[in-house]
């Protein structure tokens, strides 16, 4: 059963990765393990995930922690880094209200969107 739930996570996150995303310019600080936090830039936000700015390579695999305004630190997983930005995968599911509640905040045009 766990192996399926698991499974169900990775389907989950997956999708979500396929869903459209809302470009976003939102400041935020990002903290490798073991290195020194550093203000970024989050341009791509969903449940499951988001892309930052990044000047320094990041790892595939290595834990960071992301700290946007209003909110706790969020632990992550480097998936990938190119070009100065990384991409990375939470530890746990955003929850939808505070993904949607963030969207509100800096989509830019001020809409109020439901999904």
């Amino acid at each position: 059963m766990i192996h399926h739930t698991h499974d169900r996570y990775s389907f989950v996150a997956q999708e979500d990765r396929c869903a459209p995303r809302t470009k976003l310019t939102i400041p935020g600080q990002l903290r490798a393990s073991g290195g020194r936090a550093f203000q970024t830039v989050v341009h791509d936000l969903s449940i499951s995930g988001f892309s930052a700015a990044a000047l320094n390579r990041m790892h595939e695999g290595q834990l960071c922690w992301l700290t946007l305004p209003g909110l706790e630190s969020l632990q992550a997983q480097v998936v990938w880094w190119e070009s100065c930005m990384v991409g990375c995968a939470f530890s746990e599911l955003l929850s939808p209200i505070v993904h949607e509640s963030i969207l509100a905040r800096y989509s830019g045009d001020g809409a109020y969107r439901s999904y």
